[in-house]
This record gives structure tokens, C-alpha cells and sequence, in this order.
């Protein structure tokens, strides 16, 4: 008896460069288990394209005519709670980025990524975890949550209501840690972990580990080294 196929990852490919739409079409349509289903032009249209594709990744380019790339994703994450957006630059500090994290995003990748890491992105953000490379995002946070000496948000406010564990794992999550290595390092199961996090993210009204990552630095939970 044949072990089902899993299903394909459905990404959509937003860029204003034709080459660079090819190109990573290309590459990720070569990668086992990703399916490029679309592409689009400018963030209007990849409103329209996700509403109409529903694909399970949406890689977005930052500066684009018509709708950029934060609105975009701030579009899109408000129409679907589900949706991942994976943001796509040519430079790693980046106001740009961190105001798409902010805006929804679930991670960010250069846009000089090797194929595997590309396709591991990919894969990551699928799977609901947060692509944050622990160097580039603490400096990337750091350099522009200082702009936010004040509470830049009323869930700012709510950091109170966590318990001393749930504290903890967000700082581990701010960190880059996957549930996996956070469950190895608090000694317990990573099914607490989850419940954790789930907990976490309704307590702060986040939706998603990259946000809760970018609270943990606005809040002062955490300071990058």
C-alpha cells in the first residue's frame, strides 16, 4: 500500500522584476514539494491574486508600484488571520522590513539567497514557524525599535497578563528558537510548547510567532546583543 503524497506548497511570487519573478519561479518550481501557482506585479495585485489563488506562501517584494509591499502584506493578513507572507529584500537592516514584520509578515529573506535556503523559507513559514535568523533579526530589530521609546502598541500593555513560563518562551521565541529547541531547553514536551504559544498570542492579541518576536523587542523583554 503507497504512503499518500503530501500536498504541494502553493507559493505566489510578487516582484515588479521580471527576472527576478522567473528566476525564483524557476527555482522553486525545481525544489521537491513547492508549487509556484502565481505571480504578481505590484501589491494590488497580489491582494487580488491571494484572494483568488489562496496560496500557502506568498513571497513579497518590499518596493513595488501601485500597492508596496507593507500594505500588501497588511492587506492580506487582515483579509486571511492565515495567511504567510514571506517579505523578500536586497538589504538585511532595513526600516522597510521591520515595518512589514509589524504589519504581518512571517519572516524575511535576502533576496541573494542560495536556492536551498530559498526553498527552505519557504517550507518554514509554511509550516507556521516564524523565519527569523537569529544575527540579521536582532540587529534588524534593534536598529529600529529604538525609534519606539514608548509603547508603539496598546498590546504593549497586556505583557503583565503573561505567567512567568509564558514570559520565558516568548524571550526564547524572540531568540529564534523553534518550539522544538525551546521544548529541549526548558526540559518539557514541545505539545507545551504549542499550548504555550497559542496562549501567548491570544494573551497579546499577536497573530503569529514573528510578531510575537518583534513585541518581545519592542517591550524590552529582550535586547540583542
Amino acid at each position: 500500500m503507497s504512503t499518500p503524497t503530501a500536498p504541494s506548497i502553493r507559493v505566489l511570487i510578487v516582484d515588479d522584476q521580471m527576472m527576478v519573478r522567473e528566476g525564483f519561479s524557476v527555482l522553486l518550481n525545481a525544489m521537491p514539494g513547492i508549487e509556484v501557482v502565481g505571480e504578481a506585479v505590484d501589491g494590488r495585485q497580489a491582494v487580488a491574486q491571494v484572494a483568488a489563488l489562496r496560496p500557502d506562501v506568498v513571497l513579497m517584494d518590499i518596493r513595488m508600484p501601485e500597492l508596496n509591499g507593507i500594505e500588501a502584506t497588511r492587506e492580506i493578513v487582515a483579509a486571511d488571520a492565515d495567511a504567510k507572507v514571506l517579505v523578500l529584500t536586497t538589504f538585511d537592516l532595513d526600516e522597510y522590513v521591520y515595518q512589514a514584520l509589524r504589519a504581518g509578515a512571517s519572516g524575511f529573506l535576502l533576496k541573494d539567497a542560495s536556492a536551498r535556503q530559498l526553498a527552505d523559507g519557504v517550507r518554514v513559514v509554511a509550516a507556521g514557524e516564524a523565519l527569523l535568523a537569529p544575527t540579521v533579526t536582532k540587529r534588524l530589530i534593534n536598529e529600529f525599535s529604538k525609534l519606539a521609546q514608548t509603547p508603539r502598541s496598546p498590546a504593549l500593555a497586556r505583557v503583565g497578563d503573561l505567567t512567568e513560563r509564558e514570559t520565558e518562551v516568548l524571550v526564547l521565541i524572540a531568540q529564534g528558537r523553534s518550539n522544538a529547541e525551546i521544548a529541549s531547553h526548558l526540559v518539557v514536551a514541545e505539545s507545551t510548547i504549542k499550548t504555550h504559544v497559542s496562549r501567548i498570542l491570544v494573551k497579546l492579541g499577536l497573530r503569529d510567532r514573528t510578531q510575537a518576536a518583534v513585541f518581545a523587542y519592542e517591550a524590552r523583554l529582550v535586547t540583542p546583543s
